[in-house]
């Protein structure tokens, strides 16, 4: 399983930085997308993949007696989804704006208009 996840993580980092060498600003967006998808999945990974129990200590113990699953993996994943999607809507309004003032996507036309943004 380890191994899918591994080559999986290897495909998103390479068509990410893929995506984000080329021109246009939305191939550009896509690769940042997937980049950070990888990153989760790298994190993901790195967590460990353990089948347990959530980390609640029954109220007659005070230590874990079972296997249990370590949540702070989890809860950075969902804190850099929260973060990326907040990125990617500030981004997508920002290729708007820049769309309407340039008419194109192309990067290399940002160097030859006045945008008035």
């Amino acid at each position: 399983m380890e191994l899918l996840f591994v080559i999986l993580i290897g495909i998103l980092y390479s068509a990410g930085i893929y995506l984000m060498l080329r021109r246009s600003m939305v191939k550009l967006l896509v690769g940042l997308l997937l980049l950070g998808n990888g990153a989760n999945l790298l994190i993901f990974l790195l967590g460990d993949l353990i089948k347990g129990n959530p980390p609640v200590i029954p109220p007659d113990s005070s230590v874990f007696t079972a296997v249990y699953a370590d949540p702070i993996p989890q809860s950075l994943i969902l804190t850099a989804i929260v973060i990326s999607f907040g990125l990617q809507s500030f981004a997508i309004i920002l290729l708007k704006k820049v769309h309407l003032a340039t008419g194109s996507d192309n990067l290399d036309d940002l160097n030859t208009h006045d945008l008035d943004i």
